[in-house]
């Protein structure tokens, strides 16, 4: 599997098909993630290529024994770190969908290696950046909790640690409407820690901080990072999305070591937050149980799951249907009572629907519901989400009439 004409043309030949390369999506310090539609077939999903970039080759004296590996060995690692990691934790709904790996022959400084992967859709730190520092929905804090501790659960039951948890690794998948997990290239089996350095500023855990504070005075941590590291993580995103704030500097101060327990009832209690006004105990409980600075009392995923916060059903603002789009359209006071009792309008109409709806993109079925629940709604379902996101920005507040 390989083939790739980058940079001429955009196109690349992966898993015995072409695909036309759309747009970059990312770039981090070993690897850059494209957008890929696979070609001449519309119906077929679009992907994503995580390409592990060589650097240019630096001239120099040779390496001397024990030295570090140069950063191209790096890449190769970080490939085969994160291609091992998503071949063993593949099929669950909650982490994101390798498809296959090939090689791109045309880079620019020489053949790098690629994950064909599932393209999700918006972040939870897009959706942070959208909530306007009044914190999400506590429906969509609840279902992205459920679907990351999940995910959690299964590598952990696994063996693995996830080591990278923040709102950029938390996706959105349009297509299967859950959250999942991705980038697993801190990941490592638990008790064979390979790298020092894990986790990102902000969500790095207490023995991850000391870890890495020892490894680069040249010391040996006695404690080693478990799975509890990824709690916390997790934590603190849970935190970030109630209260609408970025918490970077807030757990890295003195007052949080000191008694972080009260920093998360007064972020709880503080009237700028939106969702005060909600009986929020139980999700307060549920994010110090992860939260505590020993690891060994940290809730695990599995106790996480069984957290009453999840028992409490809640639902959807309309702006969380807005962020969080799916490939099935529901359009709202579409059609009048009268519309809906006469059959020959109903048709015309009906057909003039599937008509507007299909200038947004293939449309795979069509329900008009003549009696409750959903009475008088539109339910359009798409071959993808991002034809239904488009057909929704169009035709919201559109009304349909047969005159």
């Amino acid at each position: 599997m390989s083939g790739c004409v980058w940079g001429a043309a955009p196109l690349l030949e992966a898993l015995g098909r072409l695909w036309e390369v759309q747009a970059p999506l990312g770039s981090g310090s070993s690897a850059s993630v494209y957008r890929v539609r696979c070609c001449g077939d519309p119906r077929a999903p679009p992907g994503a290529v995580k390409e592990f970039v060589p650097p240019p080759p630096r001239p120099g004296p040779a390496r001397r024994p024990g030295a570090r590996p140069p950063a191209a060995d790096c890449a190769e690692y970080g490939f085969r770190k994160e291609r091992a990691a998503l071949e063993q934790l593949r099929g669950h709904r909650n982490i994101v969908t390798l498809y296959g790996v090939f090689t791109n022959h045309y880079s620019a400084n020489g053949p790098s290696r690629c994950l064909l992967l599932e393209l999700l859709d918006i972040s939870v730190s897009e959706l942070l950046l959208h909530s306007s520092n009044q914190g999400c929905s506590m429906w969509m804090i609840q279902h992205c909790a459920r679907d990351v501790l999940e995910a959690l659960a299964f590598l952990h039951h696994k063996g693995y640690v996830h080591a990278d948890l923040k709102p950029r690794n938390i996706l959105w998948s349009a297509e299967e409407e859950c959250f999942k997990l991705i980038d697993f290239g801190l990941s490592f089996k638990e008790g064979n820690q390979d790298v020092k350095y894990i986790q990102t500023d902000g969500y790095r855990a207490p023995e991850a901080e000391l870890q890495n504070c020892l490894a680069q005075a040249g010391l040996q941590s006695e404690t080693e990072c478990t799975s509890a590291v990824d709690l916390w993580s997790l934590g603190i995103v849970l935190l970030e999305m109630f209260s609408g704030m970025k918490l970077k500097h807030t757990v890295q101060s003195q007052e949080w070591k000191t008694n972080s327990s009260a920093i998360i009832d007064r972020i709880f209690a503080s009237e700028g937050v939106v969702n005060s006004a909600i009986p929020a105990y139980h999700l307060r409980d549920l994010i110090k149980s992860m939260l505590h600075c020993d690891q060994g009392k940290r809730a695990s995923a599995e106790k996480a799951l069984c957290s009453p916060f999840f028992s409490i059903p809640f639902a959807p603002h309309i702006e969380d249907l807005v962020m969080l789009p799916t490939p099935v359209l529901r359009l709202l006071n579409v059609l009048s009572d009268a519309s809906l009792q006469c059959e020959e309008e109903y048709e015309d109409i009906l057909e003039d629907i599937r008509e507007e709806c299909q200038k947004y993109g293939p449309v795979v079925s069509l329900l008009i519901p003549k009696e409750n629940p959903g009475k008088g709604q539109v339910f359009v379902e798409y071959a993808n989400a991002g034809d239904s996101k488009a057909a929704q920005k169009m035709l919201t507040g559109k009304i349909f009439d047969a005159s």
